[in-house]
């Protein structure tokens, strides 16, 4: 690679360092809102970075080989806008004039679009670093995958600006824990080492010693001045250089930079400057009071070299891309159909398929008997589990293992959720692999700020959440989700999946890899289940649709519909046998996913859940929150609304009324209560 000149800096370069600095203070005035202080002091090392480091392309900020860039301390947006803007991204002027204002690119806090050369969603702090471990996970995987000798297809660096509070976030030190093992050589994460948080200076709460506590975690660590241009740029040389240690350079950065009155203070953090301080600091550093948004034309010159710079890298890389097609003509053509966002064609051709014939089984069992199945036409599809592989059975057997200064397909995340769920977005960003991550539905708690910054990005990545109830059995409360299937429907763009048995695991799989509108979370039993006669009742292929209706009276239209999900779904069928023996027209409707069904059109929906059938029972070991809306004021819901207990998961059935007779019972009440009838079967 490339050297950059480590020749002194001039005077030029301190213009264009002070025009980032006062397109985010004039950017966050004009909103009156935002953080000036970090852009402000952050200017120097963001310019040397992108100024004689980074490999983009502003012209196609999708290239395949550019440098990742991440602004972990998303508060000072205006510092990446202000880059994206110079550099000749498609992000004009007027937007950063539109800063934090509704409609604009430029909000408060980076949202992920790759047009715009926005590489991640960030702001929540600490999610930023650790996607930018999942980026060097993705590089590292692709790089071992699909480079050759002369052939370094996939060859580039992630790149990060951190803050004082990315690093007093946990999910940053279980991300970093992992860096280090793995030897993550591909990351250079600058730290703004300003020492000052919203409430004060960072000595109130955060006196440890970093550089140390990243040199036990096996990080290459360097400190730097944050306005010593030419150490900067050395710094980041040795950091690019080395290649078996994930590198951290901390930089004592000055919050407000030039700012008389509040320079290095918590006023600067997270207000504007206010139009005294603003001319005063204009004044200080010498830039011209009007116009606002001032640009200057020798510093745009400079800026704008990335557009030919880029386009000549992408050009060679291109015409590397066009020998290696030669060379390795069947790698190229599965890269070609990463490229275009298609799985290969007969890749559900490999899904396995479960009889009635089959023992009764977990549908975790069923999952993983799915990924071995599957695995060796999905290369895109890579993952692991958060130390729980034996028991969410998410390990690809026959295949390596990402491990220290190697690549595989399983990765040990170790019993860390929460960055886990962060690396997985970082590795959907690179748009060429599908990550997926297990641990036990309890734990999804422990992930959340991931799952919903992956919904918001709409990255297509897979939660395997397994243990799913009280099924679960002995292990007790501390680990028998209640609440969370309810949670996890409440984050927009998130599609749950609960299927009711082995044989609708493989179309689960299905959609949730053939889906790219967003995160899909497969809900999984411990406890084995009895697998469903398909030649008796509806296909499970009809899961793609959402819900279904799985059994329906023998004569006439059905008097009340039973609503159930995953485990709970082959007791409504015990339940509508014993109803029809009553007497009783009962329909039996599986729903597995609430967002397939809500995408369906309004006849579907209404052809499963007629409006006139409205005696209804929801049936779900799991919390009742928002069953209502498909139940009504007619219907009710079988849930459970306290914790768990310690037994077997039979036992605990029993115990919560998760039973055949209990929902006959119910049942009948229900009618009962409608149509005053039924008091004889009861």
């Amino acid at each position: 690679m490339e050297k950059p000149l480590m020749n002194e800096f001039t005077d030029k370069d301190t213009l264009c360092i002070n025009t980032i600095r006062f397109l985010a203070v004039d950017g966050v005035e004009a909103a009156n809102s935002g953080h000036p202080g970090m852009p402000m002091g952050d200017a120097p090392m963001a310019y040397v970075l992108w100024k004689r480091f980074l490999k983009h392309n502003p012209k196609n900020p999708g290239w395949h080989n550019r440098d990742r860039f991440v602004l972990s301390a998303g508060h000072g947006s205006m510092l990446l806008y202000s880059l994206l803007h110079l550099t000749g991204y498609a992000l004009p002027l007027d937007e950063l004039k539109r800063f934090r204002q509704w409609s604009s690119h430029t909000p408060g806090h980076p949202e992920y679009d790759l047009k715009m050369g926005i590489e991640t969603t960030t702001g929540p702090l600490g999610q930023g670093f650790a996607n930018g471990v999942g980026m060097a996970m993705a590089e590292r995987y692709l790089a071992e995958r699909y480079n050759r000798p002369g052939f370094p297809l996939f060859d580039y660096n992630i790149y990060a600006i951190t803050s004082d509070g990315d690093l007093m976030e946990g999910v940053s030190n279980e991300a970093a824990s992992l860096a280090g093992h793995l030897g993550l050589g591909k990351i250079v994460f600058l730290y703004s080492d300003n020492k000052i948080t919203i409430e004060g200076t960072t000595d109130l709460a955060f006196s440890e010693d970093v550089g140390k506590r990243f040199e036990a975690m096996g990080w290459h660590v360097q400190k730097v001045g944050g306005n010593d241009l030419s150490g900067i740029a050395c710094a980041i040389a040795s950091a690019r250089d080395e290649k078996t240690r994930p590198s951290l350079i901390i930089s004592r950065t000055n919050i407000g930079f030039g700012s008389p009155g509040k320079q290095d203070t918590s006023e600067v953090h997270g207000a504007p400057l206010g139009a005294a301080e603003v001319k005063a600091t204009k004044e200080k550093l010498g830039w011209p009071l009007e116009p606002a948004f001032y640009i200057p034309e020798a510093a745009l010159s400079s800026f704008r070299e990335a557009v030919a710079k880029g386009a000549t890298a992408e050009k060679e890389w291109d015409g590397l891309f066009e020998k290696y097609r030669k060379a390795y003509p069947v790698e190229a053509a599965e890269l070609d159909s990463l490229f275009s966002g298609k799985a290969p064609a007969d890749w559900a051709s490999a899904l396995p398929s479960f009889t009635k014939e089959e023992k009764p089984m977990a549908t975790r069992s069923a999952s993983g008997k799915v990924l071995n199945a599957i695995a060796s036409k999905t290369p895109f599809l890579v993952g692991g589990s958060a130390d729980l592989a034996p028991s969410t059975n998410t390990f690809l057997k026959g295949l390596s293992t990402f491990a220290p200064g190697a690549s595989g397909r399983n990765i040990h995340f170790g019993v860390r959720e929460h960055a886990m769920g962060s690396i997985m977005n970082g590795m959907a960003l690179s748009g060429l692999i599908v990550p997926y991550g297990a641990t036990f539905l309890i734990f999804s708690d422990y992930m959340r700020p991931p799952i919903r910054l992956a919904a918001l990005m709409n990255l297509h990545v897979v939660y395997v959440y397994t243990h799913d109830s009280i099924g679960l059995g002995e292990d007790g409360p501390t680990h028998q989700p209640i609440e969370q299937i309810a949670a996890l429907r409440a984050i927009p763009n998130l599609t749950v999946i609960r299927p009711s048995d082995a044989t609708e695991v493989p179309f689960a799989w299905k959609e949730a890899l053939s889906r790219k509108s967003g995160p899909v979370a497969l809900v999984l039993t411990r406890q084995n289940i009895p697998v469903i006669n398909r030649d008796k009742f509806s296909p499970a292929e009809n899961l793609s649709r959402g819900a279904y209706v799985l059994a329906d009276p023998a004569e006439g239209d059905p008097e009340i519909i039973l609503i159930a999900t995953g485990s709970e779904v082959h007791l409504a069928l015990g339940a509508y046998d014993e109803l029809s023996r009553r007497g009783v027209a009962a329909r039996v409707v599986a729903m597995p996913s609430w967002e397939l069904f809500e995408g369906q059109d309004e006849a579907y929906r209404e052809s499963v859940l007629p409006h006139e059938a409205r005696v209804r029972l929801a049936i779900e070991a799991g919390s009742p929150m928002g069953w209502e809306r498909y139940t009504g004021s007619d219907g009710g819901v079988l849930g459970i609304e306290r914790f768990g207990a310690s037994a077997p998961y039979k036992t605990l059935f029993e115990k919560y009324g998760f039973t055949v007779e209990e929902i006959t019972k119910r049942s009948l009440g229900l009618l009962n209560r409608k149509k005053g009838l039924y008091l004889d079967r009861l």
